[in-house]
């Protein structure tokens, strides 16, 4: 019993292993990678509203080239 469960903890392993493998971005296929529509953040101002929020919450301000105080005046 041993055995099989070893074996079978190998095999699965060994699948996840080679599952991985190709983990990398092929020449061809960065032009469609690099496209606006591919962004994390694709509209600009629903970025802009959500910083303003975050940092206003957060009493924060900085490390996204900006400066202000916590208000959110600035």
């Amino acid at each position: 019993m041993k055995d099989k469960l070893l074996r079978l903890a190998l095999v699965v392993t060994l699948l996840q292993i080679a599952g991985c493998a190709s983990m990398g971005v092929e020449p061809w296929e960065r032009d469609l990678l690099a496209k606006d529509e591919m962004l994390l953040d694709a509209d600009p101002v629903d970025v802009g509203l959500d910083e303003h929020i975050y940092f206003s919450k957060e009493a924060t301000s900085g490390g996204r080239a900006f400066g202000g105080g916590g208000c959110g005046c600035n």
